[in-house]
């Protein structure tokens, strides 16, 4: 506790540095160098652009024990910056890293401070363990600002899908019998899918944009596409909902004599499964510094998303717990909540989310037979690597 506090000025100053500098999935490169310069600055060798991922670093230290991963976050949202915080993640994580990596020998335990770029639909952490990022860790941690202290978030799994529609152009006045309307293709596409929605499971999503629609209305359109992000429960129950979308899309392409091309994107993210042990020893440490951490299921206070740690939770122990850095009501992904996570409660979620964690890992570390109820409830089945598919 007393090295994250002689850590405190240097690491509101990188939350803030990062939340002042917003980038884009794998274009991170400021964060990713601010991040680094600090791990050297603190004695440690942190690989740079680590597992193939240029904007992704790793660093690590102790040599026997349970390896701990801390995950640290740092891209941002188009137009709304640091609208989901990640700021604090990356400085909430620096912070509880440099200070396990100060004491790994003596506790006996091994420490991977792992910078995991392109979270907000890339799939960075995606990347990262098909490279081997996660083949010797053992529990994997991070926390994730909301309005609210909460065990988890309901992350439930995603896929986008981007699709291209063609027909035949023709003058819309002179001429239009000649031609084939992909805009009306994917109008029909987009009320298909609009038309699906009331027969889905209240827990699945399906949103879309256009991207593409013509380029003048007097030409009938050749070309126009669309993007769509499909959500589910889980990774198991996406797969059908992901072929009732696609026949609700390519059914525009049938009725207006048009071709349909379905691009599934290959990071396909998948539900977070929490391991309790470690949420228990999670909350035990919140508590000492007065913060009572709920249940989203018992207090009706659900964060719905989806995340990339989801894949890595089904590959090693994993926690997610949200951190309250904003007023009750701010949801994430809103310009209201980029204001709070530069804020003086966003300044303490760094410092006490940096402890808590580093306090949970130490509990890992220390306590064999936490570690063993841990390896017991993520199972003995092995990792399903089918999250991982691309």
């Amino acid at each position: 506790m007393e090295r994250i506090d002689e850590l405190g000025p240097m690491l509101l100053q990188v939350s803030h540095d990062i939340h002042d500098h917003p980038e884009l999935n794998y274009e991170e490169r400021y964060a990713h160098d601010r991040l680094c310069e600090e791990l050297e600055r603190a004695g440690l060798s942190p690989q740079r652009h680590a597992y193939g991922v240029e904007t992704a670093f790793a660093a690590h230290a102790g040599t026997t024990g349970p390896n701990v991963a801390i995950l640290l976050e740092y891209d941002a949202l188009p137009e709304i910056g640091h609208a989901c915080g990640h700021n604090i993640i990356a400085a909430s994580g620096l912070g509880a890293g440099l200070a396990l990596a100060s004491l790994a020998n003596e506790a006996g335990g091994r420490i991977s401070i792992l910078g995991t770029p392109a979270e907000e639909g890339g799939g960075g952490k995606i990347l990262m363990a098909r490279n081997g990022a996660f083949a010797s860790v053992d529990a994997a941690m991070m926390i994730h600002p909301a309005d609210a202290d909460l065990i988890s978030m309901d992350t439930i799994a995603v896929q986008q899908v981007r699709v291209e529609y063609t027909g035949a152009a023709a003058h819309a006045a002179a001429a239009p019998h000649l031609g084939r309307n992909a805009l009306d293709a994917a109008v029909l596409g987009y009320l298909g899918v609009a038309t699906l929605r009331q027969h889905i499971g209240p827990r699945e999503r399906v949103h879309g944009v256009f991207t593409k629609a013509g380029d003048k209305p007097s030409i009938v359109p050749k070309e126009a596409a669309t993007h769509w992000y499909v959500r589910s429960d889980t990774i198991g129950t996406l797969q059908p909902l992901k072929q009732r979308v696609q026949a609700s899309l390519e059914a525009g392409a049938s009725a207006t004599g048009c071709s349909c091309q379905c691009e599934w994107d290959g990071l396909t993210y998948s539900d977070m499964r929490d391991n309790e042990p470690m949420v228990e020893a999670y909350l035990r440490n919140a508590a000492a510094f007065g913060r009572t951490v709920a249940d989203p299921r018992l207090v009706g206070r659900r964060v719905v998303g989806s995340t990339d740690m989801g894949n890595v939770s089904y590959l090693v122990p994993s926690i997610h717990p949200m951190i309250k850095v904003a007023p009750d009501g701010v949801a994430i992904h809103t310009t209201d909540f980029a204001t709070s996570a530069r804020s003086e409660a966003g300044d303490r979620a760094v410092l006490e989310g940096a402890k808590i964690m580093a306090l949970t890992a130490l509990d890992l570390w220390l306590d064999a037979t936490l570690m063993d109820k841990v390896r017991g409830a993520f199972g003995s089945g092995g990792p399903d690597l089918t999250v991982l598919a691309p």
